[in-house]
């Protein structure tokens, strides 16, 4: 055992710099998710006991982010991209304090707190793909994946044990309360350290080209279709977890110990298959990610009850971090050939990707929000997960096909130059 873990870091160091340097930021940044994707729905369900609350949050913060990803091309001409990058973080921290600091809950208030938590993710996100873009080829994208995956999912079974143990153990609202008031400044905290290690790295902005565009290459079309449906769960799956735990399960001690279960496991799984598996293998990661994440939400709607919920998380932990596993890399391969193809920078592509993932957030939670408005909100809890899940589906066949079409328009498909024909052809035209 000691032998093979020693094979696997003595792998990593063979990485390049900035490859380990984005993991390393990556890591520490991964301590503060758990808490902006969970624990900030679990204040807002506390403090108001409204899921469309929540929602509306979402929706705010998935508003923010589009547009920041067209903010942050323009900055990236005027500020080294470790700068955005280290902003991006630190403003997640910043969203927590806004909310932490409302008196009521109420719409306004959500909504500035969204929008700056959306602001904080289009700069993390906008820039981390792009470097994930820069600093990795197809052939190590997988482990690059897996291994980042694997980090997350690992932290994702402490951080909420942890919090939820620390709400869980204080009494009254003053107290909770309080609670929340210390999470917010660790984050805050945890934020401040990646930028530090951030800077660590020697990243490179990208070389500035026009990048808002209209027509796109028919393969990059049908990779709009795949981020639209991604982003249907997107659109609210961030922070179903914490409203049917809140609803079924009770308090966030519940929270953190359900987020918990099954995930070594998890992040076993996922880790040796982003570092053994080929290219070949993202349809059929790609596949299993996607029917256990439908299965779990079928299950979820029919049983509707605390092992329902379980359940639910248990496949939930196992199914997303395939889906991203297999997404990503198939993303940053069609980035790859289309803008070689087009002759455009790859942050084009990047910034119009995110306008696929918004139609599809859109959707999704407009498919909550009118489950919950016209009928109820045990209703939209119970079914939009499921309804989502099974349009999801969809994505294999889209998958399927982008890869093909991928693979007859990648370089190394393209038939090589017969020098002896070029001469005589030059000869021809002497």
């Amino acid at each position: 055992m000691l032998k093979k873990l020693q094979t696997e870091i003595s792998y990593f160091k063979n990485q390049t710099h900035n490859f380990q340097i984005l993991i390393f930021t990556n890591l520490v940044y991964a301590l503060v998710l758990p808490v902006i994707d969970i624990f900030v729905a679990a204040y807002i369900m506390r403090n108001s006991n409204d899921t469309s609350k929540v929602v509306i949050y979402q929706l705010a913060i998935y508003t923010g982010i589009p547009l920041t990803f067209l903010l942050n091309g323009l900055l990236l001409k005027y500020f080294n991209i470790r700068k955005l990058y280290s902003l991006g973080m630190m403003l997640s921290g910043v969203s927590m304090i806004i909310m932490m600091s409302l008196q009521t809950l109420d719409l306004i208030g959500i909504g500035i707190a969204g929008i700056t938590m959306g602001l904080s993710f289009g700069l993390y996100w906008s820039n981390r793909d792009y470097l994930a873009l820069s600093i990795t080829n197809d052939n190590n994208r997988n482990y690059y994946y897996g291994l980042e995956t694997f980090i997350y999912t690992i932290i994702a079974i402490v951080v909420p044990a942890a919090i939820g143990w620390f709400i869980q153990s204080k009494t009254g609202d003053d107290q909770k309360h309080n609670a929340y008031l210390i999470i917010t400044g660790i984050v805050f905290l945890i934020t401040v350290s990646a930028s530090i290690v951030c800077f660590r790295g020697k990243f490179e902005n990208p070389i500035q080209k026009q990048y808002i565009f209209f027509k796109f290459h028919p393969l990059w079309n049908k990779l709009l279709l795949l981020a639209s449906f991604k982003g249907l769960a997107q659109g609210f799956l961030v922070t179903a977890p914490a409203m049917l735990i809140f609803k079924l399960l009770g308090e966030e001690g519940a929270l953190g110990k359900a987020q918990s279960i099954g995930a070594i496991l998890a992040a076993i799984i996922i880790y040796l298959i982003g570092r053994f598996s080929k290219p070949s293998d993202r349809i059929k990661t790609f596949s299993a990610g996607l029917i256990l994440f439908a299965l779990g939400a079928c299950l979820n709607g029919f049983l509707y009850d605390k092992t329902g919920v379980i359940v639910f998380l248990l496949l939930l932990l196992i199914a997303k971090p395939l889906m991203d596993l297999a997404y990503f890399p198939i993303q940053l391969r069609v980035i790859d050939i289309v803008s070689r193809i087009e002759k455009r920078g790859e942050f084009t592509y990047i910034l119009n990707h995110e306008a696929g993932l918004y139609v599809g957030r859109l959707f999704g939670a407009g498919t909550f929000l009118a489950l919950y408005y016209v009928v109820s909100e045990d209703f939209a809890l119970r079914y939009a997960i499921g309804i989502i899940a099974l349009l999801q589906l969809c994505s294999i066949f889209i998958s399927k096909k982008i890869i093909k079409e991928g693979d007859k328009l990648s370089p190394e498909n393209e038939p090589e130059l017969d020098l002896k024909v070029l001469e005589e052809a030059a000869v021809k035209l002497l």
